[in-house]
């Protein structure tokens, strides 16, 4: 039987995925392609649902309560946890960033 999973955007996702949006929208003026980014990642994330802790957890350099997983979608990185039921969908973040830092 497969467990069931409840999903989860803490603000600071939906913040960076905006600001990911709004770039490619207005500096790089491609609103097409950040309209199929959004669409990307809601894919990739309902696809991790199904079972997101058969994936490899994210070597974090931080200590933490809840091990973080990471999902990449073309130039970013989705990272989230898994408490109890919920996959807790964290940070959406460009790729080429510093990610130790960030995450």
């Amino acid at each position: 039987m497969n467990k069931k999973y409840t999903l989860s955007y803490l603000p600071q996702f939906e913040h960076d995925l905006m600001a990911a949006r709004d770039y490619i929208t207005f500096t790089l003026q491609n609103p097409g392609a950040a309209l199929r980014l959004i669409e990307d990642a809601e894919k990739a994330i309902l696809k991790r649902l199904d079972n997101p802790l058969s994936f490899q957890p994210y070597p974090s350099l931080r200590k933490r309560k809840h091990q973080y997983y990471r999902i990449n979608v073309r130039n970013f990185s989705i990272f989230y946890v898994v408490i109890e039921n919920v996959m807790e969908v964290r940070r959406f973040v460009y790729s080429k960033r510093d990610l130790p830092k960030i995450t």
